[in-house]
């Protein structure tokens, strides 16, 4: 069985031309079978694809020879099939949207953290543990005593900090961890600037963590959730037990889809209730002409890589 190589990957820097990185790259992937999405804005690039390794390594040495990478700023797993249909390379404003454009990642975060250092940081008693990301990625895993923001996507995040500056003393030690660390930049940088002294954060994020820190010595509860067709990873950085609702793009686990309200492709308990009868109804034909796809051995998706922006 094929195993795909899957990359992920982020830098912050000045690019000046950012549409000419997004040709750069599309030039090159012209001609592999690369799957995934990235990012490009002036302030820097940020991605997750797969594909085999042969074809994973050019696109690094690429982006090592046009100074936009390097290899302490590359995390990869393993996955025996690929987890992405198509290929996007979309212009942005930012890498990772905050909606504040006065936050300079480059010249103000927080402290990082190593993997094997976090347990012992995070075990103080002195110590705030804010998980950064959505509330449902909280869901199906979180570091032990971890406290959520409860945010729907990152824009709520900056209001939510304004909040808590309410509430503690800016004093108030923080260690803060996101999926592989980009989301903790801008978090970091945020509350630096809001005044927290003592911020820190997780290098490399949760999947840096699982990849350094044996699965006996973890304080990790739960699967890590990604944004591709792997839905959620183990400890191993395998493929873990959750499942997508297609209908909300929530994940589901065996117990959701045992519910008369889970429908493949169409709703789950999370989504049954809100979603309208036109929906479920566009859901299970858009369902339907993937099943007649995967039938024929065709894709219902494109082959062409798309160019955002």
């Amino acid at each position: 069985m094929t195993k795909y190589k899957v990359l992920s990957f982020y830098n912050f820097l000045e690019i000046d031309s950012p549409r000419n990185v997004q040709l750069l790259f599309a030039d090159f992937f012209n001609n592999t079978s690369i799957k995934g999405t990235i990012l490009v804005a002036k302030e820097g690039v940020n991605g997750t694809i797969s594909g085999i390794n042969s074809e994973i390594k050019n696109f690094s040495d690429l982006c090592f020879k046009n100074n936009l990478l390097s290899k302490e700023m590359l995390k990869y797993s393993e996955c025996d099939f690929l987890p992405f249909h198509r290929l996007k390379i979309k212009l942005k404003d930012e890498i990772v949207t905050i909606g504040n454009h006065e936050i300079n990642v480059q010249s103000h975060n927080g402290e990082y953290v190593n993997p094997k250092d976090w347990n012992n940081l995070i075990t103080q008693e002195d110590i705030l543990l804010l998980d950064t990301r959505n509330v449902y990625e909280t869901h199906i895993g979180t570091f032990k005593n971890s406290i959520s923001p409860k945010t729907t996507n990152f824009r709520e995040f900056p209001k939510w900090v304004k909040k808590l500056k309410s509430k503690i003393d800016t004093d108030q030690k923080v260690a803060m961890f996101c999926t592989g660390g980009i989301r903790c930049e801008k978090a970091s940088s945020l509350m630096k600037k809001e005044g927290f002294k003592n911020v820190y954060q997780l290098k490399g994020g949760i999947l840096n963590y699982f990849a350094d820190v044996n699965e006996n010595d973890s304080m990790w509860e739960g699967e890590c959730f990604v944004f591709d067709d792997r839905v959620s990873l183990d400890h191993n950085l395998a493929k873990g037990s959750y499942d997508l609702c297609h209908g909300c793009r929530m994940p589901i686990n065996s117990s959701d889809k045992k519910s008369k309200q889970y429908v493949r492709g169409v709703s789950c308990p999370h989504c049954y209730n809100v979603k309208s009868s036109s929906q479920k109804e566009k859901y299970a034909n858009r369902q339907k002409q993937v099943d007649i796809a995967n039938a024929t051995g065709k894709t219902h998706f494109g082959n062409a890589t798309k160019v955002i922006g």
